[in-house]
């Protein structure tokens, strides 16, 4: 969490235009880059991504329809792989979601023709014919270079199904799961250690109550059984929000042993309500804009919450908090299956996923690990296809400028952020998040969530020496601005140029609505 500082704040009246946009009032902004701890690293893991069989995540996006004219290994679709590649995607979560709880992962291995059909009952009553299965997921996983996370059907499923999926998996005994992958083209263990023991068991996974789920977990925990080669890092499903009772009661009733993991669902709703509407994608007025930012940042008290209640059962931070679904999520696009949860994609989003990756970054004592929800086609998504078009959304750019915090060493901030004020409410303008790579580069990442007004940053870097500063920068003309698959770079990235090194001090010039990481050599 960003600490509180006592810099008084000071307005100057200096003039910007910023892509398109009326000069403005200027505020300037103390703050100061603190000495790290080697020990405290913001995991990658934090970026990680999500892909459920839902809409057209998998078939349709990254699973290419039949005669579709894309570079392509079998059916992997190689446009979209490559993309992420490219922002170094630590790990992906699979099969869902409230579809994890209704797959019997059987289904999905052995010859394609001879794999039983399915309805896909929550998400659009659509026919899934199981061609993207166990095998495919793990192929797609070694393409990106990625680690998988399993999600087990513990809602419809038993322990021995989840059993002989983690012996199929990572056994290299003459067993029968073990024949039947080496059957099935895989001589050796895939070795996925990774394993969500069910998934929002408080409501799609089962609707059961925290003291029952933490029994259903204990009695499946104690059938997850290590492999050589292969210690499990067993994950709870965890709370809805900011439901602390779920929290507690699994940090009370289960042991820190049979557990590495517990997760976390929030969501970003513009309207806040999941009744009625949600609020649309595009086409929204700073009223809406205001409202989903002030949502976002909610984020903050929610984790703050979770991982006081983790410390008391656990002072040693041995468990880690994983917010495996976060995002923006709208009202589906007009016209399209609303079962496919298919939205566009703009600034906002953008700003929203920088804001809720600077409260990931700097909660890294206990957040361990996180999913955007999700990588194709589906809600916040990184990557939308059109039948052979692709095109990379805002998010997709926020996740390509933090990488550079994958696995560096934690640097606090000290600092005051200016009020963003409208219709009588105010939020902090202002969010940030910084850290030092392996090789000594600094790198802040800044968002300023003020649609019109600029501000100026004085920083002071705490042990830090440097001869440069570069960066990059995403903005646009309007927090509605996205990309469309005729006009694909209306939101981009660009060099930015407002940084310079004032003495042994950096000043920044951060434009209204962006988001910016620069990196100090």
């Amino acid at each position: 969490m960003i600490p509180n500082s006592l810099f008084r704040r000071r307005a100057l009246a200096l003039a910007l235009a910023s892509a398109g946009a009326p000069a403005l009032a200027q505020t300037t902004v103390p703050m100061t880059v603190q000495a790290g701890n080697p020990n405290l690293v913001i995991s990658k893991d934090i970026q990680g991504q999500f892909a459920e069989h839902l809409g057209r995540c998998i078939y349709g996006g990254f699973w290419a329809e039949p005669g579709l004219n894309v570079p392509q290994q079998g059916r992997i679709r190689l446009d979209i792989v490559e993309a992420l590649k490219k922002i170094n995607v630590p790990n992906l979560r699979w099969p869902g979601g409230c579809f994890a709880d209704t797959y019997h992962w059987h289904d999905g291995v052995g010859p394609t023709a001879q794999r039983p059909k399915m309805l896909n009952l929550w998400w659009g009553n659509t026919l899934e014919d199981n061609s993207f299965g166990t095998h495919e997921f793990l192929e797609l996983c070694q393409l990106l270079g990625t680690t998988p996370y399993l999600a087990a059907n513990v809602g419809s499923g038993t322990v021995q199904e989840m059993s002989n999926w983690m012996e199929y998996l990572n056994s290299n005994e003459d067993t029968p799961m073990v024949l039947e992958r080496r059957k099935n083209g895989h001589p050796e263990p895939y070795k996925v250690s990774w394993w969500g023991i069910g998934n929002e068991s408080w409501g799609c996974g089962g609707n059961m109550t925290a003291e029952y789920y933490t029994d259903v977990y204990k009695r499946y925990a104690t059938f997850a059984h290590d492999y050589p080669g292969t210690r499990l890092k067993k994950i709870v499903s965890g709370a809805n929000g900011d439901d602390v009772h779920w929290t507690e009661t699994c940090m009370k009733n289960i042991p820190l042993n049979q557990m590495w993991g517990l997760t976390l669902h929030q969501y970003t709703l513009p309207t806040g309500s999941w009744s009625g509407s949600k609020g649309k994608a595009t086409g929204f007025g700073e009223d809406m804009y205001f409202s989903t930012m002030r949502n976002c940042l909610k984020m903050d008290a929610i984790v703050t919450k979770h991982s006081a209640i983790m410390d008391k059962y656990d002072k040693d931070k041995k468990v880690a908090l994983l917010v495996d679904e976060w995002g923006v999520w709208t009202d589906v696009e007009p016209g399209t299956n609303p079962g496919f949860l298919y939205q566009q994609n703009s600034l906002r989003d953008a700003l929203v996923a920088g804001t809720t990756l600077n409260i990931f970054n700097n909660h890294c004592d206990r957040v361990k690990g996180a999913n955007l929800a999700q990588a194709v086609n589906v809600l916040q998504a990184l990557v939308l296809t059109d039948k052979e078009k692709m095109l990379l959304t805002p998010t997709y750019h926020v996740f390509d400028l933090y990488q550079v915090h994958q696995d560096a060493e934690y640097l606090p901030l000290q600092f005051t952020s200016p009020e963003y004020a409208f219709g009588g409410e105010k939020i902090p303008a202002l969010n940030a998040s910084a850290s030092k790579d392996k090789s000594g580069a600094v790198h802040i990442s800044l968002v300023n969530l003020d649609p019109k007004n600029a501000l100026s940053i004085e920083t002071a870097l705490t042990g830090v020496r440097f001869k440069t500063v570069t960066g990059r920068v995403l903005t646009s003309a309007s927090v509605s601005d996205y990309n469309t698959f005729d006009k694909p770079n209306t939101v981009k990235l660009a060099a930015f140029t407002g940084a310079k090194k004032r003495g042994d001090k950096l000043a920044v010039t951060l434009p209204a609505k962006s988001v910016v990481v620069l990196e100090l050599k």
